[in-house]
């Protein structure tokens, strides 16, 4: 591209900025969008992107994404276009501020990343992610041009290394794509999720886009068949509609392939029909249950697949009435139905939302969730990656609705227990739950609630929380109030503990300084001096602990210890080389390459421990994680595991990759369902050892009205065998389903 075609480029991109901003554009907003597009390109015009494309490029697209995809209005689009500004070129906030205030200025420094990081436990990742969470306190546009800043950059993704793909991806999937979901961004959630299933399961991700594209001309057919009969009748009561046909993305293809472990062919919802209807507001629930009928008037209802949304919308906005019916042909078809209002609310979210705020329709349910991280924000002490963790939590998809009492709704996640709901109507009275009254049933403070139950909370004022609590809960919000409550009870153990410790430091000759105090924390895994004066104080953490620690040179313990250390069996399988140690199987050596020592005593060959949470074998999609002083642990790419990891400590990514050595053989399980009959173990066990040549390592089997539930591991050398396998197993006549085992016990 010539100078001259990149300038004609970058004003055809700049004009289709200007086309898709449907907000408010006075002469003002329009001079000043025009004043911050100039001062962008001329900052950033030395500058070019990995691709070789000039950089002024992003900005504008980002800018575009916020006002087209977003619906967000003047200064946001000023915030996506300066928002690199900042980090990459000389302009300094104060002149951003003078130029185009104050609200500006406070957007671009929430999504400027922080350079230098604050203290040494966390990575400079994990603390941007935190800033920018921060930001919620104040201003959430922050959250949404970040959106669309992230959804650009995957978008053009293509030209960048390996790890830094798996690094954005894991990031997006981990937090990003939630974080848009619950701020009710469907459309963006979905493009987001697609595109980092793209670039971390490339292989995966081409399969089923190719299977979806064969099946297409099918689709269609059953589309066309299903649809003239509804429009028929909708013609008739005289409704203004529109009936499409959505494709399911390959990723949540995907995931419904994992979750309910069958393989393409059999997912029947590859794709749905949406029903918008254009009604005025007064008549749109009227008017979608009325489609609704037509609908199961004309195709039989799965009755348990009905979801309404309309009558209690989702904590992020969204309303809509879901439902699967049978076609005529066989086909099972998911039909959602909405009205446009809610169809701009379901694409657009947060933006769309405010829109129709002066309508008087509009549900509070993401102003509380708003209000309610912002004080769960404010009240974090927490360590960056495990603040991150709480955070995630917060961002639950799939959700609850119960009832106070009084008949006040609450909207809480799915999986939530009686002491979530404490805490999520007041701290008091979570700090002293005892239990509820659950549809007039006396239930513990542990219990599980479900949709629809009515929730009595009872409280007594000797109940104090304690560490139990925090498997009891699922909610960031009863997480953090548990962590201050205990920390706040602790706290009255300073003096007592601070005095004894002190007492113990003298008897050894030592001195209460910060070192030594922090050796002490970190070697009893507290998480501060709060912890380590109130163990101390009730004689947890003695003498002996503290020598132990401090004085390890005079510890027979210790001694014992550094001794033996040599001989303890790994966490998980080690490969040195070529080798594998299993620490599962009394450490047998099945192949173990010598390692050769420079001369400064360092190996040349690296250590790799396969990770239990996924059970990688040759074959499967694998990533690297590198750590101080460990084994490099192999992953899965999909592994949840891996994703949490990937997104706070991407630089730690390495490229990992099978490299065949015979006689190496790994660990896999599988699940057998199957009807009981005489023989079936036998004939399991026949064609595992005699015609795939494998071992078994455990069989456990669990028989139950006449069907078994068999558990087995099994030493294979790669996943391709390992198919094959079950493909065999899969012709026994009483076999079922047989699915591989993520996690092996």
């Amino acid at each position: 591209m010539t100078p001259e075609q990149e300038r004609l480029e970058i004003l055809r991109r700049y004009r289709r900025l200007i086309e898709v901003w449907h907000t408010r554009k006075t002469v003002e907003d329009r001079w000043m969008v025009r004043k911050a597009f100039r001062l962008a390109a001329d900052a950033h015009k030395s500058m070019r992107r990995k691709s070789g494309e000039a950089f002024i490029f992003h900005p504008i697209e980002v800018a575009t994404i916020a006002a087209g995809e977003i619906g967000l209005g003047r200064t946001s689009i000023i915030s996506a276009l300066l928002h690199d500004t900042i980090e990459d070129t000389s302009l300094r906030l104060e002149d951003i501020s003078d130029m185009f205030g104050d609200d500006v200025a406070r957007i671009i420094d929430g999504l400027t990343k922080i350079d230098e990081i604050s203290d040494t436990t966390s990575t400079a990742q994990a603390e941007t992610l935190k800033k920018i969470l921060f930001t919620l306190t104040d201003d959430v546009r922050v959250i949404l041009i970040k959106l669309a800043d992230r959804l650009h950059n995957l978008r053009t993704m293509g030209v960048m290394a390996r790890e830094k793909q798996l690094k954005v991806a894991s990031e997006t999937l981990f937090l990003y794509s939630p974080l848009a979901n619950r701020l009710g961004l469907y459309a963006i959630k979905t493009e987001l999720e697609e595109l980092s299933f793209k670039y971390s399961q490339p292989h995966i991700y081409k399969d089923i886009s190719e299977k979806m594209a064969s099946s297409a001309a099918a689709r269609q057919q059953i589309f066309s068949n299903f649809k003239p009969p509804i429009e028929k009748e909708l013609e008739k009561i005289k409704l203004n509609f529109e009936i499409r046909c959505r494709m399911k993305t390959a990723y949540s293809i995907w995931q419904k392939m994992q979750i309910d472990q069958v393989p393409f062919e059999e997912i029947y919802n590859t794709f749905s029909v949406e029903i918008i209807l254009d009604s005025k507001m007064k008549r749109e629930k009227l008017d979608c249950w009325a489609a609704y009928s037509v609908v199961t008037g004309i195709y039989t209802p799965n009755n348990k697949k009905l979801r309404d949304w309309i009558s209690t919308p989702k904590a992020n906005g969204y309303e809509a009435i879901h439902a699967t019916v049978m076609g005529h042909d066989g086909h099972w078809v998911d039909v959602q139905i909405r009205s446009k209002r809610m169809n701009e609310i379901a694409m657009k979210g947060y933006a769309a939302h405010w829109k129709y705020k002066d309508q008087e329709k509009l549900d509070a349910g993401l102003d509380k969730w708003l209000k309610r991280t912002r004080e769960l924000l404010k009240e974090s002490e927490e360590d960056t990656i495990d603040f991150i963790n709480d955070f995630k939590k917060n961002l639950f998809e799939d959700e609850i609705v119960i009832f106070t009492p009084k008949g006040d709704m609450i909207n809480m996640p799915a999986g939530a227990t009686v002491l979530d709901v404490a805490y999520a109507i007041h701290t008091e009275l979570g700090n002293h739950c005892i239990g509820a009254n659950v549809n007039h049933r006396l239930v513990p403070i542990d219990y599980q609630i479900k949709s629809g139950d009515q929730v009595q909370i009872i409280d007594s004022k000797i109940q104090m929380p304690n560490e139990d609590w925090f498997d009891y809960v699922r909610t960031a919000r009863a997480k953090t109030r548990i962590k201050t409550a205990i920390k706040n009870e602790r706290k009255k153990y300073r003096e007592e503990g601070k005095e004894k410790l002190d007492q113990y430091l003298e008897q050894l000759k030592l001195e209460s300084t910060k070192p030594n105090l922090n050796k002490l924390i970190k070697d009893n895994h507290l998480n501060g001096l709060v912890d380590l004066y109130y163990y101390i104080a009730k004689d947890k953490i003695g003498l002996k602990n503290v020598k132990e620690t401090l004085v390890p040179s005079e510890s027979l313990a210790s001694w014992v210890r550094s001794i033996r250390l040599p001989f303890v069996k790994p966490k998980m399988p080690v490969i040195a080389g070529e080798g594998l140690l299993s620490s599962d199987d009394d450490a047998m050596l099945i192949s173990q390459a010598k390692k050769e020592v420079k001369k400064n005593g360092e190996f040349t060959e690296l250590e790799y421990a396969v990770a239990k949470c996924c059970n990688p074998i040759p074959g499967d999609d694998v990533i690297g994680l590198i750590f101080p002083n460990e084994p490099i642990r192999i992953h899965k790419t999909d592994c949840n595991v891996a994703i949490k990891l990937m997104s706070q400590y991407g630089k730690n990514i390495v490229k990992a990759k099978w490299k065949q050595k015979e006689g190496i053989i790994f660990l896999a399980g599988l699940n057998i369902k199957a009807v009981d009959n005489i023989g079936l173990v036998q004939k399991i066990s026949t064609i595992i050892a005699k015609e795939f040549e494998t071992n078994i390592r455990s069989l456990n089997l669990l028989n139950s009205k006449g069907l078994v539930d068999i558990d087995l591991t099994i030493y294979i050398n790669s996943t391709e065998k390992l198919k094959n396998l079950i493909q065999r197993l899969k012709k026994i006549k009483e076999v079922i389903k047989v699915t591989r085992l993520e996690k092996i016990t």
